[in-house]
């Protein structure tokens, strides 16, 4: 049985897969298509600056030219998405990148100097930044473009080749992204993988220099497990309970302005998304009506509204129904923000707040991924810090407040992949810092120079000198390794 892969060697090819979704026969054509890739980066393993500036300008142009189908394929998919979300969060983030990566790259690429400790000059010491070959990028439905390509831009600029599997979840964005690649990039560059649970599972399993998956927890782990039989390294961009703790000495209105954007961007269907709110119990009150009054200005309704996207999918929604339905019967109140009638066919969900949520309920045992708002109150900030660490390090955190004491307190006295004070979100749209999360939440950063620096080999090379004293010290040993040793040991 012929088991290459449907893959020519020039741009404008797809790769095809069996349609039979036998795990050999997955297994067998994606190693193929990984050989070819791999044989392209060994024949070129230290691409030069111009390639790699050049691989990067055909990403930005690619993105670019094809902007409305983007948008429109995404806004297919969720069966209704704003064009201004798909713009802001997919397409500026990624073009961002590719800006920042672009005029840096020239520094990043540069060999370092490191200092040389005095007993082992006049030797020296650099560091060399070499590409690490081939990178593998799991990405999800919930921001397909820049989950996708926001990885790939720090491993094209590190001068690697790229294989991306992007989700099923998203089937017309998946294709568009597949034929916009095949038509910029040579499949020996980087290459679009269709398919679904079945492919993903045979792709984690091929030998990657390095592999990014973004997703849930769960599936992290089963991600991990296999990267680990080849020992490929892994960046796990996860999710789990991002807190949002309102101090009292905040602007209320302010942070629930916030707080709304945060939980409702993209139907609450955002990893670093605010999970759950702390706030103080005296202004708890306070809190649910500057919420509902946020939520009603930036969405004045919602099952028909543009600008409020829809849930993936109808096994998403009743997901969300039953969270909803579970903590109503453990004893919580349920705020729902709107009357409206729910059409089915739009699959929107409007925000429900929950008061008075248990540890029992399942809103607190698992990341919502949708617009549903648990409200925890607090006495002292130390009640606050404890219940975020009685938990899995999350994402993100968000505090609210002008009290720099309780924030540098909450600050040092807990861990979370990232944080942005007084909003939301901000911290992730930073490319000049690193993004990723910690435990549960994940492993590694990208973004910017750290990006680069995940997908690169930095390489240490000592060149000894002609006049080192080094061959002083090999044996036979005797008074002039003494003398040595007694002049080391006081210099060490």
């Amino acid at each position: 049985m012929n088991v290459m892969a449907s893959l020519d060697t020039q741009a404008g090819t797809r790769l095809t897969l069996p349609e039979t979704g036998d795990h050999d026969q997955l297994a067998a054509h994606l190693q193929a298509a990984f050989e070819r890739q791999r044989a392209a980066f060994m024949a070129d393993m230290a691409p030069d600056l111009a390639v790699r500036l050049g691989r990067l300008a055909r990403l930005k142009a690619m993105i670019n030219s094809h902007e409305s189908q983007i948008v429109a394929a995404i806004n297919e998919d969720f069966g209704g998405r704003a064009r201004q979300q798909t713009q802001l969060a997919d397409l500026l983030m990624v073009l961002q990148a590719i800006r920042l990566a672009s005029k840096r790259l020239k520094g990043w690429m540069k060999t370092r100097k490191v200092k040389t400790q005095f007993n082992y000059r006049p030797g020296s010491n650099r560091v060399m930044r070499q590409p690490l070959g081939v990178i593998g990028i799991v990405s999800p439905w919930n921001y397909p473009l820049n989950l996708a390509l926001g990885p790939a831009v720090g491993a094209l600029a590190a001068g690697n080749r790229v294989m991306i599997k992007p989700s099923e979840y998203t089937p017309k964005f998946s294709a568009l992204l597949q034929d916009m690649v095949a038509k910029t990039f040579a499949p020996e560059e980087m290459l679009v993988v269709p398919g679904d649970a079945a492919t993903g599972k045979a792709f984690v399993e091929l030998p990657f220099d390095h592999l990014v998956f973004t997703g849930s927890t769960a599936v992290g782990r089963m991600v991990a497990t296999a990267a680990a039989r080849n020992l490929t390294p892994v960046t796990l961009e996860l999710g789990g309970k991002s807190p949002a703790v309102i101090d009292a000495s905040a602007d209320m209105a302010a942070a629930a302005r916030s707080i709304a954007h945060g939980k409702l961007l993209n139907g609450g269907q955002t990893c670093i998304s605010p999970d759950y709110v702390l706030v103080p119990k005296a202004r708890e009150a306070e809190f649910v009506a500057a919420f509902r009054a946020a939520a009603g200005r930036q969405y004045p309704h919602f099952m028909d509204n543009a600008d409020y996207t829809a849930i993936i999918s109808d096994a998403h929604l009743a997901r969300l129904d039953a969270l909803v339905a579970d903590a109503a019967a453990k004893g919580g109140t349920i705020v729902r923000l709107s009357d409206e009638t729910r059409k089915a066919e739009a699959r929107r969900f409007a925000p429900v707040m929950i008061q008075n949520p248990s540890g029992q309920m399942r809103v607190m045992q698992e990341e919502i991924f949708g617009p549903i708002l648990p409200v925890l109150t607090y006495e002292t900030l130390a009640e606050a810090i404890s219940l975020i660490n009685s938990k899995d390090r999350p994402l993100s955190l968000y505090w609210f407040g002008t009290d720099k004491a309780n924030r540098d307190g909450l600050l040092r006295q807990t861990v979370t992949g990232g944080v942005t004070i007084n909003d939301c979100l901000m911290h992730f749209a930073q490319e000049n810092a690193p993004f990723g999360g910690v435990g549960a939440s994940g492993n590694g950063a990208y973004h910017g120079e750290w990006g680069f620096l995940t997908f690169t080999k930095q390489t240490h090379v000592y060149y000894q000198s002609p006049h080192s004293l080094a061959p002083l010290l090999h044996p036979p040993y005797g008074k002039v390794f003494a003398l040595l040793w007694a002049w080391m040991r006081r210099t060490a």
